[in-house]
């Protein structure tokens, strides 16, 4: 009888341990869950206050200050193409084939892009045709390569987001191009600006455009001074 009580005593013993280290893995597990659910919780309610705090920064600092410098971007001369189109509005949905890619003036949509926002993604970009519009409102449009690498894209959303040149008086639209959307683009280029400007002295008009084959905030500074807002076809609208 004596063994047989100590083996039932050995096995309640047993059994208690197991029950006390389930407990404790139970309890270190909740802990585990409650820690974890804490530290996402911070990260959800911290990254959008980091995002404004970064959004702050970059708003105070020059697009000059972004990307890599203008001589290294390998950036071609600047073209003049004839420019044309004006107040020439075409209906919604109407697909519109430019001479040049992307379009630097033209025929377009009646209603323009927002005014307020300056960056489009895939996602989001409204058609073409609505923002050759804007061009003619004086807006410079930074095309970028849908294809382009997404740290190359985070930097274009970021001079979106910076300070602008006091000639562009805000007018200014980055925005994705497609490779379906017109003509091939020069090998190697994977951004382009774009400008439409005011009829010269003999009623003569341009659209301008200058491909980069890097992303830089100073060689669109300098093709913004040289086209300022001012220069279009109907510098007050917008």
């Amino acid at each position: 009888m004596g063994k047989a009580s100590s083996q039932k005593q050995s096995r309640r013993e047993m059994i208690e341990k197991m029950q006390r280290d389930q407990a404790r893995a139970d309890r270190n597990r909740t802990l585990l869950i409650v820690v974890a659910s804490i530290v996402v919780g911070l990260a959800i309610i911290a990254y959008p206050a980091i995002r404004l705090i970064q959004d702050s920064r970059t708003k105070n600092q020059a697009i000059a200050e972004l990307g890599v410098a203008a001589s290294a971007a390998s950036c071609d001369a600047v073209t003049n193409d004839d420019g044309g189109g004006t107040q020439d509005h075409r209906p919604d949905g109407e697909r519109i084939t430019y001479p040049v890619s992307p379009p630097s003036s033209g025929p377009h949509y009646a209603n323009w892009a927002p005014f307020s926002k300056k960056f489009y993604s895939v996602d989001d970009r409204p058609a073409v045709e609505n923002l050759v519009h804007n061009l003619e409102h004086g807006y410079t449009i930074l095309w970028y390569r849908d294809t382009l690498p997404d740290d190359q894209i985070e930097q274009i959303e970021k001079i979106s987001k910076a300070k602008l040149p006091d000639s562009s008086v805000g007018k200014f639209i980055a925005a994705p191009f497609k490779q379906d959307e017109g003509k091939g683009w020069p090998e190697g280029k994977n951004v382009a600006f774009a400008h439409w400007s005011a009829p010269d002295a003999q009623n003569k008009s341009f659209g301008h455009r200058q491909f980069c084959g890097s992303v830089s905030g100073e060689a669109l500074n300098q093709f913004m001074e040289k086209y300022p807002a001012a220069d279009s076809q109907e510098p007050n609208g917008g």
